[in-house]
């Protein structure tokens, strides 16, 4: 990643951070008590070895990254969730695709820049854009290497550079490091004195991205109100409590949880801190 794009992430980042704040809701509007129940709960969740995975790109044969869907259909026109998983040395060719797509290093090192640009290689937790039109590639190293990768819209494809164009946008690469955290004192999207740290990566569309940060230990809930609620765990395991049987499954990194409605998701881990990736287009309130 070169200075300009360097550069383009911290601005990024602060501007996020301020507009997101704007007009945030006030505590009484998600505030639960816990033992508050929701009728007709619509909380879902997927285990990573659940997905079904397929070819990313069949026309490169044995050579495509695998994909398991998450949420959506990437080869239809909704908003689609899924995962990306990459060989050890994997390089793809110059290329573009037809629709904007955001991504979340889930595990190993992936580069994705311009064909000419020098590897910057970004660990799980690291968060990048990829307009549509613009000439790249992509590279992993590692023993496994995964990505979330979402579309607002698709069908998403893979096309020639001879295709390529700028439609305005630009790339963003935000590496693990540089990612700007919020606590309780500083959003009302947590609870006063919650351990848990917020931060805002995107926003369009009465939509919004942000990752979540519980701590080791954590035994709470996030209270959710939007009809569109998708929760990838990018870092760690975490215990989710399904209403209204209270079956506790373990989600690894991989795994997600959501709901279409307003819902309450009872969630704690033992032995390490949790990352959350989350997509909604209401507000949270988390313990």
């Amino acid at each position: 990643m070169n200075l300009q794009k360097a550069y383009l992430s911290l601005i990024f980042s602060t501007l996020t951070i301020v507009s997101c704040q704007v007009g945030r809701p006030t505590a009484s509007k998600t505030e639960n008590k816990a033992s508050e129940q929701i009728s007709n709960p619509t909380n879902k969740v997927l285990l990573r070895s659940e997905i079904k995975w397929e070819k990313l790109n069949p026309a490169r044969g044995d050579q495509s990254p695998q994909a398991g869907t998450v949420w959506g259909d990437r080869k239809g026109e909704v908003p689609t969730g899924f995962l990306a998983k990459f060989a050890d040395g994997f390089s793809s060719p110059p290329h573009i695709h037809n629709v904007t797509y955001r991504a979340v290093v889930i595990k190993g090192s992936i580069h994705n820049d311009d064909p000419k640009a020098a590897n910057m290689w970004m660990k799980p937790g690291s968060f990048w854009t990829q307009p549509k039109g613009e000439s790249h590639i992509t590279s992993a190293k590692g023993e496994e290497n995964i990505a979330l990768v979402e579309i607002d819209k698709g069908p998403y494809l893979v096309q020639p550079i001879e295709e390529a164009y700028d439609n305005g946008e630009r790339p963003i690469n935000i590496d693990v490091s540089n990612v700007v955290w919020l606590d309780s004192k500083k959003s009302n999207w947590m609870k006063t004195n919650s351990k848990a740290k917020i931060s805002f990566l995107w926003e369009a569309n009465d939509e919004k991205g942000l990752f979540v940060k519980l701590p080791k230990g954590y035994h709470g809930s996030i209270k959710t109100e939007g009809t569109v609620f998708h929760s990838v765990v990018i870092q760690g395991e975490l215990h989710y409590t399904l209403p209204p049987n209270q079956v506790t499954k373990v989600l690894d990194a991989g795994s997600s949880f959501s709901a279409t409605s307003k819902a309450i998701h009872p969630l704690s881990n033992l032995n390490q801190e949790v990352l959350l990736y989350i997509r909604t287009n209401g507000s949270i309130k988390i313990d």
